[in-house]
């Protein structure tokens, strides 16, 4: 129940999740599952969405990483991480403008609605058949105050839903992997990386690098130490912003949380965010 307590100001429930980034260290694959178990215990939605986007930035490995490869950039090390919160606070406002039943998927959907309270959701909504009860039932209610202590399911059934969940993921990322390796050996960098002095296309080359390569967060800086000196300060924290929030592996992942639209306002209002703040740092940084 505890999650239920976190906060849903607008503001304050997406800084609460993106500092549990610092308490759960996850790659921007390894947070899904942990973001999809905080919406189905019954987090606030913002506090979700702040933890989804931001974590795999605030992760203490990741932060390491970006120093080790630019010792000598220290606005970097502080641009990325406060840009990396400044998107996750963005998305975690633009999304809940969609309903709940239009965001999230609806498997998703019915297993958070089992743990909201009552007094948000109403039995018709959550569809639980509680003629007869079950397990999720006396969870839900239990959860909400009106039932008794919930029931701890057996010990096979807790390891064959973590086994189902794990094949589910790693499938997705496997054909997510295989997506982008096949983009990477048909499409030439040098395209991309052609127009690095322009400020504004820069931006829009190394954001569609970010989402074309796919790498992980943990070793994204190094990558980028690579063409570091061939593009505008801009475009450089825009390829460490976006990878992590969407890219070609993640569409796979982030489908199991979200609907089509969810995922197409995910990518217009990331790119936009990390768009504007490449054009800011190059506004001050050239």
């Amino acid at each position: 129940r505890w999650l239920q307590r976190l906060p849903r100001h607008p503001l304050l429930g997406p800084l609460t999740g993106a500092a549990l980034g610092f308490a759960l260290p996850a790659c921007e694959c390894g947070n899904v599952p942990v973001a999809r178990q905080l919406m189905v215990g019954g987090a606030p939605m913002g506090t979700a969405l702040g933890f989804l986007f931001a974590a795999p930035v605030l992760n203490p490995i990741v932060l390491a990483g970006t120093w080790a490869a630019f010792p000598d950039q220290p606005w970097l090390l502080v641009a990325r991480p406060l840009g990396a919160v400044v998107v996750a606070v963005g998305l975690a406002l633009v999304l809940p403008l969609l309903p709940e039943g239009e965001l999230l998927q609806a498997d998703l959907l019915a297993e958070r609605r089992l743990v909201q309270p009552l007094k948000e959701v109403s039995l018709l909504e959550r569809r639980s058949g509680l003629v007869g009860g079950g397990l999720l039932e006396a969870q839900a209610l239990a959860r909400s105050g009106t039932g008794r202590s919930p029931v701890r399911p057996p010990l096979g059934e807790a390891v064959q839903h973590a086994a189902r969940e794990f094949l589910d993921l790693a499938l997705l990322l496997v054909m997510g992997c295989l997506i982008a390796a096949a983009v990477q050996s048909l499409v030439p960098r040098a395209w991309l990386l052609a127009v690095g002095g322009a400020p504004t296309l820069s931006i829009l080359a190394l954001m569609l690098l970010a989402m074309v390569v796919s790498v992980c967060s943990s070793v994204d800086a190094f990558l980028a130490l690579g063409f570091a000196a061939q593009v505008t300060p801009g475009a450089l924290l825009a390829f460490l912003l976006l990878g992590p929030v969407i890219d070609l592996k993640l569409v796979g992942l982030l489908g199991l949380l979200f609907r089509p639209r969810g995922l197409i306002l995910t990518t217009a209002g990331a790119c936009l965010f990390v768009l504007l703040i490449g054009q800011w740092i190059n506004l001050w940084r050239l």
